[in-house]
């Protein structure tokens, strides 16, 4: 495994009773960071005690705005392959070998998974990560259970595959690598032009029908993007990754994802637009959700990147999700209701069809095939 030197490492998980610096127990950060995208780090809400910093006078909070370095921390883990049986999902198992995101994306709806391991869904979320070193081999292990039965397995889904500790540590390539020893159909969703690196294995999957490549791009806004998104891929690289992925063969489409009402919304033709001329074959969208922390995460990130406008996108999503900033009713979570979320419904079906981003069909789940183990792994009949 190449050495991962821009981070820090630790052996073990973090728990809820792991020593704190004063901004990781902060519930404010005192403004923006530059190149992290929460403004706030509320505790998590499973803790039981909590605490908030004070100035004693000595200027003793001084050093609290200095950019955290992202932590790594391996996570022991007995199964790889997550199951679900959502109704808005259209995947049934999904693998993610890293939690939290570095990317930083204001709007991410995993972060409150991060209160799980007993951590803030805020800072913590893009700086205190872990991974599972096993990955690979976990997967394997589970795909030649002779119980097993083959569906694509969804990369991305949660936290981004390609995020910047992916360069380092190779978990999603070691991944990949053996989903195509398997011929097992995957799909993946990034907002990292790195997807790129593993063109290699990508092209293999694709000359089975076996891989499905989806570019997130929520604005084309270089200016909002660094804002709101401020270590993932710039739109412009997004776009030139979905050129690369067709120009060589591999199937790629584009998730305009979130669109934020009065935000980055008037955007969807555009962003549409920019990634057929690229080559994309099919699209998707979602509308923006704020579970638990995440609203008041993006409540200050607002009110501090875009005062003059907070009021009137906290307005314009209370809209279209019944009065409430979030709704997690299936079916509503990822289109809204009422007049503007149907307006963005169909704004994106007629853009969608005039612009030939129709092209997307099933993988083939009929080659999985786990391969004979090693000679050395057969047992002697003496």
């Amino acid at each position: 495994m190449p050495d991962p030197s821009p981070i820090r490492i630790g052996p073990g998980l973090a728990t809820r009773d792991a020593p704190r610096t004063l901004a990781d127990a902060s519930s404010s950060l005192g403004g923006i960071r530059h190149g992290r995208g929460a403004t706030l780090s509320p505790p998590d809400r499973f803790a039981r005690q909590r605490s908030a910093p004070v100035d004693d006078g000595w200027d003793s909070l001084a050093g609290d705005e200095a950019v955290p370095r992202t932590e790594l921390t391996f996570e022991p883990a007995r199964t790889i392959i997550t199951r679900n049986n959502s109704p808005d999902l259209g995947f049934d198992r999904s693998i993610n070998a890293y939690r939290g995101c570095e990317h930083g994306c204001i709007y991410c709806f995993a972060r409150p998974t991060h209160a799980w391991i007993g951590l803030s869904p805020g800072l913590d979320f893009e700086t205190r990560l872990t991974c599972k070193p096993d990955a690979a081999r976990l997967l394997e292990r589970e795909l030649s259970h002779p119980a097993y039965r083959v569906r694509p397995i969804a990369l991305g889904t949660n936290t981004d595959p390609y995020q910047p500790v992916e360069r380092n540590l190779g978990l999603t390539r070691a991944i990949l690598t053996v989903l195509e020893r398997f011929s097992h159909p995957v799909t993946i969703v990034t907002k990292s032009a790195g997807v790129l690196r593993d063109l290699d294995l990508l092209g293999a999957l694709a000359a089975r029908n076996l891989v499905r490549v989806s570019l997130s791009v929520t604005t084309l806004d270089a200016d909002l993007a660094r804002r709101m998104e401020p270590r993932a891929s710039t739109p412009a690289r997004r776009l030139d990754a979905i050129a690369a992925l067709a120009a060589a063969g591999i199937p790629v489409g584009v998730l305009a994802a979130p669109m934020i009402p009065a935000l980055n919304d008037h955007e969807l033709e555009a962003i549409l637009g920019a990634a057929a001329t690229a080559g994309a074959g099919d699209a998707g969208y979602a509308l923006l959700r704020l579970p638990l922390e995440v609203a008041p995460l993006f409540e200050d990130w607002l009110a501090r990147h875009y005062p003059d406008r907070a009021r009137h996108v906290l307005q314009r999503i209370r809209a279209v999700r019944g009065g409430a900033l979030n709704d997690s009713t299936f079916g509503r979570r990822g289109r809204g209701q009422g007049v503007h979320a149907d307006l963005l419904a169909q704004r994106f079906t007629r853009a969608r069809r005039a612009l030939g981003l129709t092209r997307e069909r099933a993988l083939d789940c009929t080659l999985f095939a786990p391969p004979p183990p090693p000679p050395e792994a057969q047992l002697s009949l003496f």
